[in-house]
């Protein structure tokens, strides 16, 4: 008669070939949690000591990014997480291999032995942390959401990027926007860092936003408010920045942005929309895809533009999202003297706003109210007739912020402290008390969508088909 019964040793067995698809699962699952220290010759509980040394590679999954020229500053004294920190002459760039989604990172800044400013931009140059400053031995913790994602949609293929995003014959990933990294710059007078702790969160209110070249993450030497918008909310929020060079409604639909933006949204998120300065465009090259003309998305102002402002809004909605609609960044030469070279689509993106009851904010008249007010400074600001330098970026940023607290919207509870009052009319800071440093220019300029002329606003080459 054969036993019902295993014995011990083929137990044993069973349970090992049962158990070994889910260790094996449990293996290939990426990391989504990270502590580092840095400087310290002993790391504390819990956290991995880098060297400076360590050049991020896709088999360590984390490292300083190739070009970092990194110093460790060591004491032997103080807290375990202030025993030592790194520093850079320039920027210090350290990336970390992540899966698509949001996280909360904490960062620990000061140097033990000297004093120490640091700004923070996470990404492609999205503002977290402002010129934060610190004694010597003297240490403070920040903690900001990065938004990580890549082009796959959930329902199948993905996103379809143009070669400001992606290697189009490789098909890698360019802008850190897209690719599997979180990457983490830390610049200023002296940058010094000790330690940076990282988490996915996944009830986190996310706040999306969509847009053109005047909104999207820009390389060195330009600006956007998207980029500046993180500086302003608490870890409660998180932006994920959708926007792209070139980009117009209808491109956002063919392109599968909008679907992405919809496979990611969840009930209580935001879709900030602006649109506008590519939609007028009726005829000439598409720069951002040379095979087509901008005759394939050009948008009437009170048609077709205002149709499918009320579609996107109706789609967020529909998944239980908070829509807001704002009117296309003013130009450069745009004031309260006239109504502007984009008056038409800011008009009609207000009218939709009210025509649907969500909540508008009216970005191009504020941009006009502060280049009226800035008079001959104003052009300091901008690097061409229509794209910001970080400077303008910033302000356009705080309008932003402003028109949320001005809607009442329940998101402008997670607004920081610092943000304080702003008025248009009189805008801060002027363009001789902004501290945000400067990004160099990447090489060759950036590429498509890049920025031309400097801090003064001096002209340059047309960008987004406009000058």
């Amino acid at each position: 008669m054969t036993s019902r019964f295993l014995s011990p040793r083929a137990l044993v067995a069973f349970c090992c070939l049962a158990l070994a698809p889910l260790v094996s699962a449990a293996q290939s699952m990426p990391a989504t949690s990270f502590k580092f220290q840095f400087g310290a010759t002993k790391a504390a509980p819990g956290y991995t000591l880098v060297p400076t040394t360590a050049v991020y590679s896709r088999e360590a999954g984390y490292g300083f990014e190739p070009g970092t020229a990194v110093t460790a500053v060591t004491r032997d004294t103080g807290d375990a997480l202030q025993r030592g920190a790194v520093t850079a002459t320039g920027i210090l760039t350290f990336s970390v291999k992540v899966p698509e989604g949001n996280y909360r990172v904490t960062v620990t800044l000061g140097d033990p032995t000297a004093a120490s400013t640091v700004t923070v931009k996470a990404e492609a140059r999205r503002l977290m942390v402002e010129h934060l400053s610190t004694a010597a031995g003297q240490f403070a913790t920040r903690t900001f959401m990065v938004n990580i994602r890549s082009p796959r949609i959930s329902t199948g293929g993905e996103v379809i990027l143009d070669s400001r995003e992606m290697n189009l014959e490789t098909h890698e990933a360019i802008s850190r926007g897209w690719d599997d990294k979180l990457t983490l710059a830390f610049s200023d007078t002296h940058p010094a860092v000790a330690a940076i702790e990282i988490k996915k969160v996944d009830d986190v209110t996310t706040l999306f936003i969509l847009g053109d070249s005047t909104v999207t993450d820009q390389g060195g030497g330009g600006g956007s408010w998207g980029q500046m918008a993180p500086r302003w909310f608490k870890p409660e929020v998180v932006v994920a920045n959708h926007a792209e060079s070139g980009e117009t409604l209808k491109g956002f639909l063919k392109e599968r942005r909008w679907e992405k933006v919809l496979d990611s949204l969840k009930a209580g998120d935001y879709v900030l929309i602006e649109f506008g300065t590519n939609d007028s465009k009726s005829t000439g090259p598409q720069n951002m895809y040379p095979n087509q003309d901008f005759a394939e998305t050009f948008a009437p102002a009170n048609t077709t533009y205002k149709e499918l402002l009320k579609r996107f809004a109706s789609d967020v909605q529909k998944k239980g999202g908070f829509p807001i609609i704002a009117s296309p960044s003013a130009r450069r030469q745009d004031n309260l003297s006239g109504p502007g070279t984009l008056s038409a689509y800011a008009i009609a993106a207000m009218e939709v706003a009210k025509e649907i009851g969500v909540p508008g904010i009216d970005l191009n008249y504020m941009g006009r109210q502060i280049n009226t007010a800035l008079g001959d400074e104003a052009p300091k600001q901008f690097g061409d007739q229509t794209h910001h330098v970080d400077y303008g970026a910033y302000l356009q940023s705080k309008c932003i912020v402003l028109g949320m607290k001005q809607n009442n919207l329940p998101i402008a509870k997670f607004i920081v402290d610092d943000f304080g009052a702003f008025d248009p009319t009189h805008p801060q800071p002027t363009p001789s008390t902004f501290l945000v440093p400067a990004d160099p220019r990447p090489a060759g300029g950036g590429g498509r969508g890049a920025r031309a002329g400097g801090p003064g606003g001096a002209p340059g080459a047309a960008v987004d088909g406009k000058k």
